[in-house]
């Protein structure tokens, strides 16, 4: 692509969304370029502190607890209270536990910090990813979530790069960075993003049903396509989140740096920032099924091609193919969880889905330590070869009886808290047992993607 094919591309990727959306997005740029802890605490513990890489995958696996422990509550709080009051309580608690995470010294201590951190950093998901869906029009759904997950890793790869030399120089001061930066998120919400949450109009039993309403966490659990989603994410986030708990403490055991480590990972957030929005424009006329089936692929083998890195650069080089699964499946994956979800149970299904990440950063880093200690990291670079295989035939599994029609659509309501009007349709969940997790999933072609079309998440945030 040219350079001016690329601009016009740029131009037309970014034009047409709200204001709101822009604050929003705002917002989590500036939290994400003070990131550190999730990407640093395995250094931190094991060459800071000298702990093994089992108290380490211990630590990070309570901070996945307090994420997995979050996520629900956090949905009930997006849909009862408000997206905006779930949002500025989840950042404000973030700010104040890293800061005293910074100042741990005993090893139970930090371990329950931890646990706090996790349950306050993972509680904004679910209300993000439901304001995005109530502010942005069905048909630019997908390159919103595209350019919010653009924000979080052009934030990311700033943040990788400075944190790695700030480590170097000062664990604590990362910490503490963290917490200002993550104030000033807090602060952007506060004065420029108003309240969305869908308002509850007097309607008919059926509208009732059609619009949402009476969602509750059980009609989650029955909804058999979403739910097939919510697995299938949880195998492939396993699989990403080796990228900040596995990988760091397998390059600290090779004798690297912790700012090798950070440049080797910004080239994460590089490639993304450059290639999502191309990228996004390519696979929109792509079958969503196809594209799913191919990221799992990446993803596993990629991280499998780790097991033959000796140098930073066969690492970089490593990490550039499992960026590329994750520039394909966030945007996909995103749509089609806010397809699957009614307005009025955005939160719940939200934070459904964003267990399966809070769930997998439980689960990998006691993975990751027990294989690196027990049998070496090779072993863990096979593991993630066969779980991204495993996710591929997953999802061809789930989808190849799909019927070629779309899912029936309801119309979103128009009223909302606040002066931001949801606009489109949205695709009402399924019921229980519905064949696949994709019923909407039609034939490649135009708006096949889900969300890109009328009626149409990610990660994480990556796991943010």
């Amino acid at each position: 692509m040219s350079v001016a094919g690329l601009g016009r591309a740029t131009r037309e990727s970014v034009s047409g969304l709200p204001r709101e959306f822009w604050w929003l997005w705002t917002s989590t740029l500036v939290n994400r370029l003070g990131a550190f802890v999730a990407t640093f605490m395995a250094l931190y513990l094991t060459l800071d502190r000298g702990y093994s890489a089992s108290y380490a995958g211990l630590v990070a696996a309570l901070h996945g607890l307090g994420g997995v422990v979050s996520s629900l509550v956090a949905g009930v709080m997006t849909d009862r209270f408000g997206r905006r009051p779930t949002m500025l309580v989840a950042q404000l608690s973030t700010a104040v536990s890293v800061a005293v995470l910074g100042f741990m010294v005993h090893p139970v201590a930090i371990a329950a910090v931890a646990f706090c951190v996790g349950m306050a950093s993972s509680a904004s998901r679910p209300a993000v990813q439901a304001m995005i869906a109530d502010i942005v029009p069905a048909k630019d759904r997908v390159r919103a979530f595209s350019l919010n997950y653009w924000a979080i890793n052009l934030g990311f790869a700033v943040s990788s790069a400075g944190a790695g030399f700030v480590a170097e120089y000062s664990y604590l001061a990362g910490f503490v960075g963290e917490a200002v930066m993550t104030l000033g998120c807090a602060v952007v919400v506060f004065m420029k993003v108003p309240e969305s949450r869908p308002q509850k109009a007097a309607a008919t039993a059926t509208d009732a049903h059609a619009a949402g309403d009476g969602v509750r966490l059980g009609t989650v659990l029955r909804d058999g396509r979403f739910m097939g989603v919510v697995g299938l994410s949880f195998v492939i986030a396993l699989i990403f989140q080796q990228g900040y708990v596995g990988l760091p403490v397998a390059m600290g055991a090779d004798g690297f740096s912790s700012s090798d480590f950070g440049s080797a990972v910004a080239v994460n957030g590089v490639l993304i920032v450059v290639l999502q929005i191309p990228v996004t424009r390519f696979i929109q006329s792509r079958d969503p099924r196809q594209l799913l089936i191919v990221s799992s692929l990446l993803a596993g083998y990629g991280f499998g091609l780790t097991a033959f890195a000796g140098s930073v650069a066969v690492y970089a080089l490593t990490i550039c193919v499992w960026t590329l699964a994750e520039i394909v499946n966030a945007p996909v994956q995103n749509g089609l969880v806010v397809q699957l979800s009614p307005a009025h149970g955005r939160g719940r299904y939200q934070g459904m889905y964003a267990l399966s990440w809070s769930a997998a950063a439980l689960v990998a880093p006691l993975m990751s330590g027990v294989v690196i200690d027990h049998f070496g990291a090779g072993w863990l670079w096979g593991t993630c070869a066969v779980l991204g295989t495993a996710a591929a035939f997953g999802y061809w599994l789930l989808m190849r009886n799909l019927p070629q029609g779309g899912a029936a659509s309801a119309p979103a309501p128009a009223v909302v808290s606040g002066p931001v009007v949801a606009a489109g349709p949205v695709v009402a969940a399924g019921p229980a047992g519905a064949a696949g997790p994709a019923g909407a999933a039609g034939p490649a072609g135009a708006g096949s993607v889900p969300g890109a079309g009328g009626g149409a998440e990610p990660v994480v945030e990556r796991t943010a």
